[in-house]
């Protein structure tokens, strides 16, 4: 009988766009009859928070395409270039860039990032939030959700070892 695949993923980004791939990875993985573990450090550890207020930062990404969601097919289909000078500097453009990805994705019929945790956590994927980040940045467990561990990088390493596939992102 074949041995079950292990999937290990440091989050370490907690951006929108970057709090989709480890929740994506994960699901997919338990989808795949895959263990996996998702250990939440530096500026990931937010997305366990029970609030996510993950924005779009625009001017960190150049090459992110910037679509409108509404309008016509053509309209929509547009590549808006935007100067990093603007993204950075004109007040409100993260809020305003956040809420147009926000809602291409909800057209598009792509789960939330909440809907992706919770769908991670209903397939058993352990989530460890990192002990020396949160003393850090001081968090407090009372602001994640249920079901995480708390453990150092050897809590991970741990499981790191044996896993089959290991990614940081």
């Amino acid at each position: 009988m074949a041995e079950t695949k292990k999937l290990a993923i440091i989050a370490s980004q907690g951006t929108l766009d970057w709090a989709y791939p480890p929740f994506i990875l994960a699901s997919t993985a338990a989808a795949m009859d895959m263990e996996a573990v998702v250990f939440f450090t530096f500026y990931g550890l937010p997305l366990l928070k029970k609030e996510i207020e993950a924005k779009v930062a625009p001017h960190t990404n150049p090459a992110m395409p910037m679509k409108m969601p509404f309008g016509s097919k053509d309209f929509q289909s547009i590549n808006w270039p935007v100067p990093n000078i603007i993204s950075g500097n004109m007040p409100g453009f993260d809020s305003m860039a956040t809420s147009l990805m926000k809602e291409t994705f909800k057209k598009k019929g792509v789960a939330t990032i909440e809907q992706l945790r919770e769908m991670c956590q209903e397939a058993g994927v352990r989530f460890i939030a990192c002990q020396m980040t949160m003393e850090v940045f001081g968090f407090s467990k009372e602001e994640f959700i249920d079901g995480v561990e708390y453990g150092g990088a050897a809590t991970f390493l741990e499981y790191a070892a044996d896993a089959d596939i290991s990614l940081f992102v």
